[in-house]
Order: C-alpha cells, then structure tokens, then sequence
C-alpha cells in the first residue's frame, strides 16, 4: 500500500524512498515485528481462556513434556500470520501478482492448519482431522498457486526445473511442472510442521530461509544483478523479498513469546503456513533446488519420519528411538535447549552451503 505512495513521483519526492524494496523490505520487518509485540499478549491470553487444558501433548513422547509442557495453547500461528500479512499488504507493490500468489498459499496453508489445531484441542487429542483429506487440500491450492505463478514467470523457463550454478540451464517439466512445483509447496509446509516440536525449534531455521529467499528474490528479480551474478532473471519477483522481510519481522516477534519456556506454540496454523510460503516463494523465484539445501533441516526432519515409518511397516523395527529426529536426541539424553541451539547451527550452516549455489563472482 505504502508502495503507491512512491508513484506520486516528483511532486512528492519525499515520499520517493517507498519505492525502494530495501526500504519497504527493512519497513516490513519493522511492522510486524511491533504488531506481534503490540498484540501478542492480548492473543496469547485469549487463546489460553478458549483452549483451557492448551495443546495436547503426544503421551508416547518425551516424558518431560508432559510435565513442561502441558497446558501451554497453541495456534500461536495466528499471531504471525497476522503480524506477517498485515506488514505485507502495508509496504508490498499491491499491484505484483506474485505477492497475491504467496499470500494465497500463506493464508490457506494457515486455514488448513487452524482447523487441524481447532479439532486437536476440541477432542484433547494429537491427532486432527485426516491426513489425507489434509494433503488432497493443499495439493489443490499448491497446484492452482503452481499454475498461476507459472502465467506470471516468462514462458521460456515459467515451467522448467533451473538449476543452481549454471545460468540458462533447465529441465522442461512442461504439464508435469505443476505436480512437481504443488509437491513442493507441499513438501515444504509439511517439513516445517514435522520440525516444529520444541520450543523456538522451527521459528528461527524459518527465519534463515526467510532471510535467503528474501536476497535470492531481490537478485532474480533485478536484470542488473541477474545478468552480473550469473542467475535466471525471473522478473517482479523481487518484491518478494518484501514479504521474506515482513515472515522475518512476525518470526521475531513469535520468538520472544516462543523462547523456553514457551508461552504458546505456532501449532499446524504457522508451521504449515510459513512452510508453504517458502515453497511459494522457491518456486516463484525458480530455486526449488536451492531450497532442498537451505531448508536441509526440514528435510532432515521429514526424511526420519518416512524411513521410521516405512522401516517399522517393513520390518517391524524402528530406526530412530523416536521420530521426528529430533525428539530422538532427546531420548538419547541431550536437553531441550541443546537440540535447539544444535539444529540452529545446523539450518545456518545450510544456509550459507545455499547461498553459495547463486555462484556468486
């Protein structure tokens, strides 16, 4: 909103530097970084009077948080989505189709996951409504988001797969780009929500990707930098880098009510809408791949659930003492705090692993 204020050009040239993205990016941040500070006490109060007994903690799970744990609410996704949207729709260029797409996914991938944490402290059970009716769900909004951003993207590689360090060089999906881009919008907002599991675990690996994306949108995005730095000029996408601003801001703000002990948790409601958001935002930009490296993490803790799954239906045993993998470093002894701080290392040093893909001079 505050972008159009930069279009009334010299007759206002104070109002100039709202045309600038690392102005209106640095606002975005700002904005919902106050808006979670300003209102998140009022929501987590709210939330804990409606839930009652809070999030309902997994009994075959670490023993300590039932202890730690119990009576905590959830849902705190809320107050991101709320921080994030209402900085986005603030400073983002309202007229870049690729902000609406994002905000099509963030917002339903939040939906989706507010109904599940709504039947989980209705029933005072872990389990929501079915999984596959959750994932037939987001694969449709996945694919129809995959479609548009495609109309958007320049037709010579809108539906191919681009791959990191060489300019120019892809692989034509054609009709398949859309399955494959829906899987990992998918992919990601379900990895996000497999991580989230400890306290300030998930917000802060969220954050790092937010920050990537936000520079590796800006560079795609500007034929200048595209052209030097040798990446696939995707233009209008560096307006994303806006929203990546304006994710980091509400992430901040969610932390310091996150931080442990925690007074809420994100719940599927922030896990599966930030998630989404990043696939969003790897697709628009044409760095799926990149995003497998940044958000290594993620796929770590989503690859423990599926060899632990397929191992006990195959063979009856479990590989992990318990998965997600990060509760099995728990069980082997380590604390919270050190899985935590460990995994942060961890999505840091994946990150700049990431970045170093754009083959920068």
């Amino acid at each position: 909103m505050l972008y159009f204020l930069g279009q009334l050009g010299d007759s206002l040239a104070a109002f100039n530097v709202f045309r600038y993205i690392t102005f209106r990016t640095a606002g975005a941040v700002v904005t919902a970084l106050f808006f979670v500070f300003l209102f998140g006490p009022g929501m987590i109060a709210g939330l804990r009077i409606r839930q009652g007994k809070g999030q309902p903690i997994r009994e075959d799970g670490p023993q300590g948080h039932l202890l730690t744990k119990k009576g905590t609410p959830t849902m705190g996704g809320l107050m991101i989505l709320a921080g994030a949207v209402t900085s986005i729709l603030l400073w983002s260029n309202l007229a870049n189709g690729y902000v609406w797409v994002v905000l099509f996914v963030t917002v339903s991938f939040g939906a989706i996951g507010f109904y599940d944490d709504f039947l989980k402290v209705k029933r005072m059970s872990h389990a929501g409504f079915s999984g596959r009716q959750r994932l037939a769900i987001e694969a449709v909004v996945a694919v129809i988001a995959a479609w548009f951003l495609a109309s958007l993207t320049a037709p010579d590689i809108a539906t191919s797969l681009m791959f990191p360090f060489v300019k120019g060089s892809g692989l034509p999906l054609w009709y398949f780009f859309y399955i494959f881009a829906g899987f990992v919008i998918v992919a990601a907002g379900n990895s996000v929500n497999l991580t989230d599991g400890l306290d300030g675990l998930a917000i802060v690996p969220v954050m790092v990707a937010a920050a990537c994306f936000g520079l590796i949108a800006y560079l795609v995005g500007s034929s200048t930098y595209a052209e030097y730095l040798l990446l696939n000029n995707v233009p209008g996408t560096a307006e994303l880098s806006v929203v990546c601003g304006a994710l980091i801001g509400a992430g901040l703000g969610f932390l310091w009510f996150n931080a442990p002990p925690a007074q809420i948790f994100m719940g599927d409601t922030g896990s599966l809408a930030l998630g989404g958001a990043l696939g969003t935002i790897a697709v628009a930009t044409k760095h799926e791949i990149v995003l497998a490296i940044i958000g290594g993490l993620f796929v770590l803790e989503a690859v423990s659930v599926i060899v632990q799954v397929t191992s006990f239906k195959l063979t009856g045993k479990r590989v992990f003492k318990m998965a997600p993998i990060h509760h099995h470093f728990e069980m082997m002894g380590w604390t919270e705090s050190q899985v935590v701080i460990r995994f942060w290392i961890i999505s840091f040093v994946l990150a700049l692993i990431g970045l170093s893909s754009l083959k920068l001079r």
